[in-house]
């Protein structure tokens, strides 16, 4: 939740806007939009500080974005107000804390899809279509017994997917006549 919050001296509220790009992407048009109509007395107000930014470096960047315009900076969740020297210093170490565990989940991220592969596990979903079935769909549809369109339909396939079907079988039927030779 990214908003801005005018100060009761202009007595305006402006309501807050919801974000729903990611805290880690620095492309996000709604907070590049809300950054640009700050004025001198704005406080910007979220309710965590990762849904700003989950990058020390971009949090310094929208942070610096924030003070160029006069306006301030608060997360509900963890106490911070930018517009005191404690509350500056504290939204950095807080940002670094942000940082080092998106990091984190990264590399654990990383380290299981490694061992997953390392096992013999690979992700995705599973083929919808076995080998005998794909050979089916080569061999009816090569022969001309059947239209790709009618395979497609009799397996719950796409066209497309049949297609791709045909080319492997054609590719690996060449490429033996080529062994062969």
């Amino acid at each position: 939740m990214i908003g801005a919050e005018r100060q009761p001296t202009s007595d305006c509220r402006q309501s807050l806007q919801q974000s729903p790009a990611s805290g880690g992407r620095w492309d996000r048009p709604k907070l590049l939009e809300m950054i640009g109509q700050l004025r001198d007395g704005d406080v910007v107000v979220v309710w965590k500080l990762d849904r700003l930014s989950r990058s020390l470096k971009d949090m310094l960047h929208i942070m610096e974005r924030i003070e160029l315009a006069g306006a301030g900076f608060r997360s509900l969740t963890e106490a911070i107000d930018t517009t005191t020297a404690a509350g500056r210093m504290m939204m950095q170490m807080v940002g670094s804390f942000a940082e080092f565990e998106r990091a984190m989940i990264r590399e654990r991220t990383s380290a299981g899809l490694a061992q997953a592969r390392a096992e013999g596990r690979i992700g995705g979903r599973r083929p919808k279509l076995g080998d005998k079935q794909r050979r089916e769909i080569a061999e009816s549809v090569t022969s001309g017994r059947k239209s790709g369109a009618e395979m497609a339909r009799l397996y719950g396939v796409s066209e497309p997917t049949v297609s791709r079907i045909v080319a492997a079988h054609r590719q690996q039927f060449s490429q033996q006549q080529r062994e062969q030779a």
